[in-house]
């Protein structure tokens, strides 16, 4: 039996990992009650008596737990961007060339942003393979739910009386210092930082991070591109699909933990797009996987799909 600390589990991030892990029997939840979840020793006990403890925490606050962690033996897996692109940190994306081996030799696991998971799928394996060279300009372009945003932003959109800009998509990250950039940039081996347009939508759930192409920027075709992913993306939770009509659907993947990518336009402009939900692929659903993969079972166990 597993025992599993949920540090911050009242947040959108901690509550769907609780939610799925609740329904599985070789899942023991250490919980603290209420009046006690905030205080540091209550914290550190629970965090060092627990196999996996996950971190669904601001910045701060995740640096400060990971500081209260002594057990050697427990693995933490933080969500919050502290720690992505630190040294001594696997980044936790299974699905990347070799990186499944290097999570479940871990003890130090960072959990994926939502924005940069859609584009690190996409970017990498072409990065790897030649086609996107390391030194390219992109840009991208992310649709999100507003559960992203965490407690505020929910309640921002689902107040008796929201604010009327609501009723429509914002976009947002406007000085190009978003906080996923540094991984994205990191974990493709990238020499520049995209041109990010983040955008929330007054819709709950879901993700579709697109990242266009010339076919100037590319050595290859868009026929070679979709090859790649193909052969890339074989046994995770993220797979090739080729597109059918003439909509992709951001909230399409919502409740669910895994991720399609597909390749659209023609071959002088490309369309790379990743289609996932933000509380699953991009959040919680990821950390889930990263624990299977850490207690040796399958990535999928208990997750919707």
């Amino acid at each position: 039996m597993t025992k599993v600390f949920i540090d911050g589990n009242s947040g959108t991030t901690g509550l769907r990992i609780h939610e799925r892990l609740s329904e599985r029997n070789d899942i023991e939840i250490i919980t603290l009650p209420d009046e006690i979840r905030k205080d540091a020793g209550a914290r550190k006990e629970a965090l060092n008596s627990s196999d996996i403890a996950f971190l669904c925490l601001p910045d701060a606050a995740a640096i400060e737990a990971v500081a209260l962690a002594e057990n050697p033996e427990t693995c933490i897996i933080d969500t919050s961007t502290a720690h992505r692109t630190s040294p001594g940190w696997t980044y936790g994306f299974p699905e990347l060339k070799g990186q499944r081996e290097k999570i479940a030799a871990s003890k130090r696991i960072a959990n994926p942003g939502c924005h940069a998971s859609g584009f690190i799928a996409l970017v990498a394996p072409l990065v790897q393979a030649g086609i996107i060279p390391a030194d390219a300009a992109l840009s991208a372009y992310s649709l999100t739910g507003y559960s992203g945003g965490g407690k505020k932003m929910i309640a921002q959109y689902e107040s008796d009386e929201p604010d009327i800009l609501l009723s429509a998509p914002g976009m947002y990250g406007l000085n190009q210092q978003h906080k996923h950039l540094p991984e994205m940039v990191s974990i493709c081996g990238l020499e520049n930082a995209p041109v990010f347009c983040p955008v929330v939508a007054p819709y709950y759930s879901g993700m579709q991070v697109t990242v266009p192409l010339f076919s100037s920027q590319i050595k290859g075709t868009a026929g070679d591109i979709k090859e790649i992913y193909k052969s890339y993306y074989t046994d995770g939770l993220v797979r090739y699909e080729e597109t059918e009509g003439a909509f992709l659907y951001a909230g399409e993947f919502s409740g669910r933990d895994d991720m399609k990518i597909t390749v659209c336009g023609n071959e002088d402009r490309i369309l790379l797009v990743s289609v996932f939900d933000n509380l699953g692929k991009g959040a919680s659903g990821a950390a889930i996987q990263n624990m299977n993969t850490v207690i040796g079972v399958d990535g999928k166990t208990g997750l919707v799909f």
